[in-house]
């Protein structure tokens, strides 16, 4: 059985999340999950706090974007205890979304390419430098793991545009189409 996603307002969402060892309880069961997780609520990434867990954990499955975006053809990570090392000083702005934020989708200025470090699923250590859109996908999920959110990162005046959706969701007036737990629950 999927998980619920946590919705805008939960406290979780706004954590730093922590890194955990290898001995944390269950973490390949909960890894499985978190991929089940993602797929059913048609998402292309997860951070844990996003299921409640204030920890450095993400999946992502970028894969389906790969026509459109060729640099993510075949990017599929598990990313453990991630920090981003460098940030590129060129930015691109695209749409985004979150399964945290149902309905509300916002044009973010991002860098456009990214090094990072991170553990795999075994503990192995990696360091990528990743660029478009799996740059972009990335730092949308590490933004969870820093207690942020892509609305953090609109101006302000798109911020008050969009205050009613996000009120709703607070007041838990909102429908998804996955299992989720509004703020009060």
């Amino acid at each position: 059985m999927n998980l619920p996603i946590y919705l805008y307002g939960q406290p979780v969402l706004r954590k730093v999340a922590e890194d955990i060892s290898p001995d944390y309880p269950d973490l390949s069961s909960l890894i499985a999950r978190m991929w089940e997780t993602m797929y059913e609520s048609d998402g292309i990434g997860l951070a844990a706090p996003q299921i409640g867990k204030s920890i450095r954990l993400l999946v992502i499955d970028a894969d389906v974007l790969a026509e459109e975006c060729p640099e993510c053809k075949g990017f599929k990570r598990c990313m453990i205890n991630a920090h981003i090392q460098e940030m590129g000083e060129e930015t691109c702005t695209e749409n985004e979304g979150c399964l945290s934020l149902p309905g509300i989708n916002e044009k973010v200025s991002r860098p456009y390419s990214i090094q990072i470090s991170y553990m795999d699923e075994n503990f192995n250590s990696h360091e990528e430098t990743l660029s478009g859109f799996a740059a972009r996908v990335v730092q949308h999920e590490y933004d969870h793991l820093e207690g942020k959110l892509f609305i953090d990162h609109i101006n302000s005046l798109r911020k008050q545009m969009i205050k009613s959706k996000l009120n709703k969701i607070l007041k838990g007036q909102v429908r998804t189409t996955y299992r989720s737990i509004p703020v009060g629950r």
